[in-house]
């Protein structure tokens, strides 16, 4: 049973889901507060640091029960301790392809429903690929191998000054309408370390450099006196995202993306050992030129698998070699 609070100032916060008709889910958090919202980008740094420490100044709410509804379905969840929720449901009737909005409830002992939030889930056509990717130094220019150079970057910048590759949005954008049309695009999911936290400013960096669209998975939130731990999360909980998308997709082959770092190269390397027969290629920019050996010596591994593998520092070569094996006409 979910605990009785006064929602008056608290908020729902719903996440991208993703699915088909018989494996559907949604992820997002409940809490106390309302919503840090960034009214304006400014290059002014105090003020991109003060919303950033609004963003993990957050106060999330326990065994909040909550409902979805879903066509004449009602399907129900509870927050965890750190305010987290998921939904996971067959859907009763044929779900056509693209974004459906829904609304999820908090609900009282007395089975009232007030405090909502709104979301909206992906189901994918079923095309030849899809894609997965990293996000940190792999699409965005983080410093991930250098802590406090990734922290300058993650205070003093806001999701218009972040920098993006050179030539990466070109590449996914390529990607993306490849054996298909412009309506049926292939699918892409952002699978990253970086904090819930984080997921609005992230969203608006990938509208503001017209990157394709698509779910995003990140990792638990964090809070205020966890900062200076932003990205440096486990990353068992990214291989269980990408093994989770991988089986929600049977029909389907994956690219993936990834960079060397962090553990990108080893993680890829466990996904195609479980499933060979899902991954079509791997991709890793190299970031760490010193980790180069290592990682080539894991794509090999990969390669002994029947997987096509792909080390690159521009992405320039990466769209060669897309066109080279196919995946871009």
């Amino acid at each position: 049973m979910g605990k009785t609070y006064n929602f008056r100032k608290a908020s729902i916060k719903v996440y991208h889901g993703y699915g088909h008709k018989n494996d559907l889910v949604l992820y997002g958090h409940v809490f106390k507060n309302q919503p840090v919202l960034r009214r304006k980008y400014t290059n002014n740094i105090l003020s991109n640091i003060f919303h950033l420490l609004k963003l993990f100044l957050v106060n999330p709410l326990a065994k909040v029960k909550l409902q979805l509804q879903w066509g004449l379905q009602i399907i129900e969840s509870v927050s965890e301790a750190d305010g987290f929720f998921k939904f996971e449901w067959a859907s009763d009737e044929t779900v056509m392809a693209g974004w459906h909005e829904v609304t999820v409830y908090a609900v009282n002992e007395t089975g009232q429903t007030g405090l909502t939030g709104t979301g909206k889930i992906f189901v994918p056509h079923i095309t030849q690929y899809a894609f997965i990717s990293d996000i940190d130094d792999t699409v965005m220019v983080s410093y991930s191998a250098t802590i406090w150079r990734r922290l300058r970057a993650l205070f003093t910048k806001n999701p218009q000054s972040r920098k993006a590759f050179a030539d990466v949005v070109n590449h996914y954008q390529l990607l993306a309408k490849a054996h298909t049309t412009d309506e049926v695009p292939n699918p892409f999911f952002y699978v990253s370390s970086s904090e819930w936290n984080l997921y609005n400013d992230l969203v608006d960096f990938f509208r503001y450099k017209n990157l394709p669209e698509g779910t995003f998975l990140l990792s638990q939130i964090k809070r205020w006196n966890q900062l200076l731990k932003s990205g440096k999360t486990k990353h068992e909980g990214k291989l269980i995202r990408v093994f989770r998308i991988l089986s929600t997709f049977p029909r389907q082959k994956f690219v993936l993306f990834g960079d060397n770092s962090q553990a990108d190269p080893a993680i890829y390397e466990k996904i195609a050992t479980r499933n060979p027969e899902k991954i079509y290629a791997v991709y890793i920019r190299n970031i760490v030129k010193e980790n180069a050996p290592a990682t080539l010596q894991l794509l090999r591994s990969i390669e002994q698998k029947g997987i096509i593998t792909c080390m690159f520092t521009d992405d320039l070569i990466a769209i060669a070699h897309s066109k080279k094996i196919g995946l871009i006409i």
